[in-house]
């Protein structure tokens, strides 16, 4: 029995926010020399001249704090590769360690104390987490039917009648897939200038709809696009994470971040894999030659999935669903179970890699099924 001393100091408490809420925690321990299909990340590693980049880079590097102009630049350049009018220029992004980072410096530095987060669910678990820590009111709006629509209606009132001061649109979404065309995205942030709309496009790569060739961030200051280099150019152990938008609202962003968040590791990975731009091609159109092989597949199997954009679907196994991850676990293959998340406890959340990934998992999922039924 541990005893008490009575004199001991009592723990300082945190804000009140703080001390009400639990932390956003994932399972992240124990996942290498496995076919990690659980967090959406690139399943085959970065491209040859990132290794090479960062073998190369020297004690110099290492000493000395990152710097990161260059990397905007290079970031711009490689997004105007692919716009046909206008341009996005350096001073309208921003770098962070991860868009995990992004999320959390925008909800820091516009986010206050009972005002109106607006979101949809189910969605990516660490919005809410960042708008508890301001002390902000969530409203979550699910998605409709079984083919888990964006409830664009929904959210079109609650912009008017609530004027929520942040509203986030994973799109596509993760975990359903879902996605709301890049130009009503434009619309609502036009009809709602009074909030910050922030478009997550971690999988944009795999739709093929952005709202950067379409958006005029003067005429919709509102609006913050994200971005990562995790999904496509498999840097997700570097975080690596950019939002773009108006140069007054990335100005005010920066603010609430160190000077030096991002490692020149990660830096001299970004420049190598920016610089490798069929690399990334080349594997997300793999990826997207998997989903329509495993969409097919599964259909044929009659197993109940859903699958839409993204480089993910979701499963709802006849088995128990715990049961089967564990077994596919066991046959060196992560899953992830969305037990308790709106809509889709009892699913299965599977990642995307190349087609001969997916023949594996279906392969191991069926003697799972078998084994268990």
């Amino acid at each position: 029995m541990t005893s008490v001393n009575p004199c001991s100091p009592e723990i300082p408490k945190a804000r009140l926010e703080i001390e009400g809420m639990n932390a956003y925690s994932a399972p992240l321990e124990g996942r290498r020399k496995l076919l990690r299909l659980d967090f959406n990340e690139n399943t085959i590693g970065p491209s040859p001249k990132v290794i090479e980049a960062i073998r190369n880079i020297t004690s110099e590097e290492i000493a000395v704090y990152p710097e990161y102009k260059g990397l905007r630049k290079a970031f711009a350049n490689n997004l105007n590769a692919s716009l046909s009018l206008g341009s996005i220029v350096p001073n309208q992004i921003a770098i962070f360690n991860g868009v995990d980072a992004a999320i959390h410096s925008i909800f820091y530095a516009y986010g206050d104390r009972g005002k109106i987060f607006l979101t949809t669910t189910p969605t990516f678990g660490y919005y809410n987490p960042c708008a508890n820590m301001q002390g902000m009111k969530i409203i979550e709006i699910p998605y409709e039917g079984r083919n888990f629509n964006f409830p664009l209606n929904q959210i079109s009132l609650s912009l008017r009648n609530l004027k929520p001061k942040i509203l986030i649109i994973c799109n596509p979404n993760n975990p359903t897939g879902t996605s709301l065309e890049a130009r009503r995205i434009v619309q609502l942030a036009q009809e709602s200038p009074q909030t910050l709309i922030v478009i997550d496009e971690l999988y944009e790569a795999f739709l093929g709809d952005s709202i950067i060739p379409i958006v005029n961030f003067d005429q919709t200051p509102n609006l913050i696009v994200l971005r990562s280099l995790s999904k496509t150019s498999g840097l997700a152990g570097l975080r690596i994470g950019f939002a773009i938008g108006h140069p007054e609202v990335i100005d005010r962003i920066s603010r609430v971040t160190g000077p030096y968040d991002i490692n020149s590791f990660a830096v001299t990975a970004a420049f190598a894999a920016l610089g490798d731009q069929a690399y990334i091609d080349t594997y997300v159109a793999e990826v997207l030659k998997a989903r329509s092989w495993i969409k097919k597949e599964l259909s044929k199997e009659k197993i109940h999935h859903h699958l839409n954009s993204g480089n993910y679907f979701l499963l709802w196994p006849d088995q128990n669903p715990i049961a089967i991850e564990e077994h596919l676990k066991t046959s060196g293959i992560l899953v992830r179970n969305m037990k308790n998340k709106h809509l889709i406890d009892g699913s299965l959340r599977v990642s995307i890699g190349t087609t001969d990934q997916m023949k594996l998992f279906l392969d191991m999922y069926k003697k799972a099924a078998k084994l268990l039924h």
